[in-house]
C-alpha cells in the first residue's frame, strides 16, 4: 500500500490490457508510482527533462504562493529558476513569473513558463501573459515572449502548450486558451523566431464549454467546474493537434498546416477539423511517438489512451484518484501526472474549500517515447 496522498492507494500490477474486457467500474487498473507529495499551494503542471529533472506549477489561485515554478530536488520544491523571479510584482508583470499555469520541455531540452498573467482566474494583467524560456544547461532565463493584447485578450487563459521545432526558423508553439469567466476559448500560435502571436478557432463551437455540461466526480455533482479549450497534444508527426474543452467529453483535432498560416481563414481551419468522438471529461493530454493520444479523466480518476485505430483502453484507474490533471511523457517511459483535488476548491464547493491536503505528482510505467518534433 501507498500512504503518500494520505489514503490507502491500492496498486494492481497488471497492466491495463492484461485485465479481463469485463470488469466492475470500481476495479482498480494500473500501476501507479508516487514521485512527490506537497502539503502547500496545489499543483497543477510537471515536466520532465531528457536527463530527468522534473519541474513543477503552482497557480496563484487563491493558496498562498511563495513560489509558482519549482524544480523538485531530493524530495523537496526549490524556486525555479530563482526566487526572485517567483515574487510578483504588479508594477513589472512582464518581469517577473505573475501565476505559471503550465511548464513543458521543448524537443530541444528547454523549459517553457507559461504565464498566465492572471491572479486568481481574474482577468489577464497587461504584459503578464507570457511564454518564459528557461536553459537548463545555465539555470536561465533566455527568451521571454509576451502574448500581446490582441491575441491574449482580457479573459485569455493560457493553460497548457506543445511545440513543432522543425516549423519557420526557430520552431512553433502552440497554446490552448481557456478563457477565464465570459469570453471565448481558442488556440494560440506563436513563432518563436519573431515572437508573433496570433488566435486560431476564437470561439468555434469545438474549443467552448459544451452546452448543458455537467462535471460529475465521485458520484456527487460540481456546478461550475467547466473552462473552454484545455487538454493539448500534438501528433506523432505533427501533422494534428488535438485539443479538447475542460468543460466537454469530446477530442477534436486540427490540422497544424492550417494553424501555422497565420493567414488562413477561420473557415479554412475550420474545415480541417476532425470530431474523434467521446473520450470523458478530461483536463490533461499527451501524445507517444508511436502516435497514441493520453487523457486524463477526472470524473472517475483515470488515465486512458487512445490507439492509432480510435481504440481507447485504461491506463490506470483508482476512484481515490481525486483529479488527475496534466501528463507529461518522460524519456525514461513513464507518464508522469498530477493529482491536486482541483474540483474540492471553495468556487466548485459553495465556498468551501473541501481539498485535503497532500497533493501528488505520480507516474506510471507505459514503455513508451516522447514525440519529439524537431530539437
Amino acid at each position: 500500500m501507498n500512504q503518500l496522498l494520505g489514503f490507502s492507494l491500492l496498486v494492481v500490477m497488471s497492466a491495463p490490457w492484461e485485465e479481463e474486457s469485463t470488469f466492475p467500474a470500481s476495479k482498480p487498473a494500473g500501476k501507479i508510482e508516487a514521485v512527490a507529495a506537497f502539503d502547500g499551494p496545489m499543483p497543477t503542471g510537471v515536466t520532465v527533462s531528457h536527463r530527468g529533472r522534473i519541474f513543477v506549477n503552482f497557480p496563484r489561485w487563491g493558496d498562498k504562493v511563495d513560489f509558482t515554478v519549482a524544480e523538485l530536488r531530493d524530495g523537496r520544491e526549490v524556486p525555479y529558476p530563482d526566487a526572485e523571479i517567483n515574487v510578483f510584482d504588479e508594477s513589472r508583470p512582464g518581469e517577473c513569473l505573475v501565476s505559471v499555469q503550465s511548464v513543458v520541455v521543448d524537443p530541444a531540452g528547454r523549459l517553457w513558463l507559461l504565464d498566465t498573467g492572471s491572479i486568481e482566474l481574474g482577468p489577464r494583467i497587461e504584459g503578464g501573459a507570457k511564454l518564459v524560456c528557461v536553459d537548463l544547461a545555465r539555470d536561465a532565463i533566455v527568451e521571454t515572449i509576451v502574448v500581446p493584447g490582441d491575441v491574449a485578450l482580457e479573459n485569455t487563459y493560457l493553460n497548457d502548450i506543445r511545440f513543432d521545432l522543425r516549423r519557420g526558423e526557430a520552431g512553433v508553439a502552440f497554446i490552448t486558451d481557456s478563457t477565464n469567466g465570459e469570453g471565448a476559448g481558442g488556440l494560440i500560435v506563436v513563432d518563436l523566431a519573431s515572437g508573433r502571436s496570433w488566435r486560431k478557432l476564437h470561439d468555434h463551437p469545438t474549443v467552448r464549454i459544451e452546452p448543458g455540461f455537467l462535471a460529475i466526480i465521485g458520484g456527487h455533482p460540481v456546478d461550475g467546474l467547466a473552462m473552454a479549450s484545455d487538454g493539448i497534444a500534438i501528433s506523432a508527426d505533427g501533422e494534428r493537434l488535438f485539443y479538447c474543452p475542460f468543460g466537454s467529453r469530446r477530442l477534436y483535432s486540427v490540422a497544424v498546416d492550417a494553424l501555422a498560416d497565420e493567414h488562413a481563414a477561420e473557415d479554412a481551419v475550420a474545415e480541417t477539423i476532425e470530431d474523434h468522438g467521446e473520450k470523458g471529461a478530461s483536463d490533461g493530454l499527451e501524445s507517444d511517438a508511436d502516435g497514441w493520444i493520453y487523457a486524463t479523466n477526472y470524473e472517475h480518476g483515470a488515465i486512458l489512451r487512445r490507439d492509432t485505430e480510435g481504440q481507447w483502453e485504461t491506463v490506470v484507474h483508482q476512484p481515490e484518484l481525486l483529479f488527475v490533471d496534466t501528463l507529461s511523457l518522460a524519456a525514461d517511459g513513464y507518464l508522469y501526472f498530477t493529482v491536486n483535488q482541483l474540483h474540492r476548491q471553495p468556487d466548485y464547493q459553495d465556498g468551501n474549500d473541501r481539498r485535503e491536503p497532500p497533493y501528488a505528482v505520480m507516474r506510471t510505467r507505459v514503455g513508451a517515447r516522447p514525440v519529439r518534433l524537431g530539437g
